[in-house]
């Protein structure tokens, strides 16, 4: 027997149609009907409802998600094998094994043998130095989650322009060529001349002031006028640093005329 809040009784033995009035905002009803004509709603509380639906959202993404977790774990694959030539089916040690679009791989061993883990789906490109690149894709239907290469690279040859070695005619010429001959300064050369006092004495004096050179000389000037403004400026005749800058200047040649 079924009691509503009414105090209607249904009795459970005998056939009735079975309604469900479904409201969000108020609650959930279960009208039991005989015959088209309405014997008793039960009526529920809003609260149950609701939290069957926040169940069944839940159970909904938490499978997804679980579903999405193990499709992942299907897909990787540990791919492994070795990298040989294909004319003497000799190992080729070190030879690239890049995943493209993934920024990640591998290099063989001396043997040539090779193990990484991939996806399926991914292309794997194998690369030598002196070989021609080779690339393969991991099947997406691969059943197991294990696949074994044996990848052959072909030699990548290159022809070069023929080149022509001819001797001096005689001792006398080649020996004249060599000592005549003008080599370009090496960057231990051109640093050594960039150093020299002698070179940078030359620049000094031979190179205008540039812009902020004249400024910061003008700056200076009118700082030493500021400095010793309303007193007598010093007498440098007197000055044993300047008489020692005036001789050093005077060894420099700094007063010599220059033509």
């Amino acid at each position: 027997m079924l009691k509503n809040q009414f105090g209607c009784k249904v009795n459970r033995s005998q056939p009735y149609f079975v309604r469900i009035q479904v409201s969000f905002q108020q609650s959930a009803e279960l009208v039991v009907v005989d015959f088209g004509k309405t014997i008793c709603i039960f009526t529920e509380m809003k609260i149950f409802l609701r939290l069957s639906v926040v169940t069944a959202l839940f159970l909904l993404i938490t499978g997804k998600a679980m579903s999405q977790r193990n499709e992942y774990r299907d897909s990787v694959v540990q791919l492994y094998g070795v990298v040989m030539t294909a004319d003497s089916l000799m190992a080729i040690p070190s030879a690239s094994i890049i995943v493209e679009g993934k920024g990640r791989g591998t290099i063989t061993n001396p043997d040539g043998v090779f193990s990484i883990a991939v996806l399926k789906g991914d292309r794997i490109t194998f690369s030598c130095v002196g070989f021609k690149n080779r690339s393969i894709e991991i099947p997406r239907d691969l059943a197991d989650n294990q696949y074994s290469v044996i990848q052959l690279l072909v030699s990548d040859t290159a022809y070069l322009p023929a080149t022509i070695l001819k001797p001096r005619p005689t001792r006398e010429q080649f020996e004249r060529d060599f000592v005549n001959m003008k080599i370009a300064d090496d960057a231990y050369e051109i640093a050594r001349k960039n150093t020299d006092e002698a070179q940078r004495r030359i620049l000094i004096n031979s190179l205008p002031a540039d812009g902020r050179e004249a400024i910061n000389y003008q700056l200076r000037q009118q700082a030493n006028k500021y400095y010793y403004s309303g007193q007598l400026p010093p007498m440098n005749i007197l000055n044993p640093a300047a008489w020692a800058d005036f001789i050093k200047a005077w060894k420099r040649g700094d007063f010599k005329r220059k033509d």
